[in-house]
């Protein structure tokens, strides 16, 4: 079975210049959707559980739900990544439960709801990767605050959150360690510097977000992350416009990162499409009463979706050029 380090992946797309789109699972038809795109298209496959998702779904199914993409599609390099992992107790579970990635977010306390120092930050961080990296598992972290560019206040992420206004101790602070340095991560969000959940009310002007050339280039050692939002306003599903309207960083900003060898979180674009596809089963046809017609329809929209992205950032034709290696020789080279 190809299962696969989030540092040899994100290694790899440095090496050969594209980017990896992470998918935020929480059921069978998304896994599934995700897993038949990657086939198609041979492309490396990081599937990430999200709080919110091990709160809806259980920790237990969405690990065999993962076994089973990786049962189905051996040839495929899969990463199985722990999101927002509020303590370290959380990553060490993930990790004794086969997680080949975890992700500290030390930017809020244990409640997963209180605002951080950037100092506990980096403490709690190095903790983690000082616990996962023996065992060869690659540890992303969160070095700054999620919040709203528009007004200041914090923001939420599937599962977690911040309260109140943010304030400018949360923010990475400059130094000439930089922040893999003061914590060991392989990979990391800096909010001070890079992009990330950039969501609007309104339709924002390119200059809302810092222009990809002002990014690291790739001979950079630090892996960055950007978190991907559809431009909802534009999306095809009436049902879904009339709802909600959400606008975020476009794709072709992110494709143009995509070769900085970003880790692209993706997660909404995806909600929306199925939800699209699930409202307009259901409006066409009003007496349907088997769900599998609209989840049907649900996987088709997100495979369309997440074949898209494999495309866009370079990502397709890349696996089968992956040898997963497995955990004990990722620990040997962080020895």
């Amino acid at each position: 079975m190809a299962f696969a380090s989030l540092r040899q992946v994100l290694d790899h797309a440095a090496e050969h210049g594209y980017g990896v789109p992470a998918f935020n699972v929480n059921n069978l038809e998304q896994v599934l959707a995700i897993m038949e795109a990657a086939q198609e298209t041979d492309s490396p496959v990081i599937l990430q559980a999200s709080a919110g998702a091990r709160k809806y779904a259980g920790e237990a199914y969405l690990r065999h739900l993962m076994l089973a993409a990786v049962e189905s599609h051996p040839d495929i390099p899969v990463v199985v990544h722990q999101d927002h992992g509020a303590s370290p107790a959380v990553c060490q579970q993930s990790i004794r439960s086969g997680f080949t990635s975890v992700m500290m977010d030390g930017s809020l306390l244990e409640d997963a709801k209180t605002p951080a120092s950037y100092d506990y930050n980096v403490a709690i961080t190095r903790r983690v990767c000082e616990m996962a990296h023996p065992v060869g598992v690659s540890v992303e972290g969160e070095l700054g605050c999620l919040g709203s560019l528009e007004t200041g206040e914090a923001g939420e992420e599937d599962g977690v959150g911040a309260e109140g206004k943010l304030t400018h101790d949360m923010m990475p602070k400059p130094g000439a360690e930089g922040p893999r340095g003061q914590t060991g991560v392989d990979i990391w969000h800096c909010h001070r510097h890079q992009p990330r959940a950039y969501k609007f009310t309104r339709s924002p002007p390119a200059t809302s977000w810092p222009s990809t050339a002002s990014w690291p280039p790739r001979a950079d050692p630090e892996r960055t992350v950007m978190r991907l939002v559809q431009r909802a306003a534009g999306w095809r599903h009436p049902p879904v416009r009339r709802h909600r309207e959400t606008y975020g960083v476009p794709v072709e900003e992110v494709s143009a990162a995509s070769e900085r060898r970003a880790k692209v979180s993706i997660d909404t674009d995806i909600r929306l499409a199925m939800t699209g596809a699930m409202r307009e089963i259901f409006a066409k046809q009003p007496s349907e009463f088997d769900p599998r017609k609209a989840l049907i329809a649900a996987k088709k929209a997100a495979r369309g979706v997440v074949k898209a992205r494999f495309e866009a950032f370079g990502c397709a034709g890349m696996a089968s050029r992956i040898k997963p290696l497995a955990l004990e020789a990722v620990a040997a080279r962080y020895a």
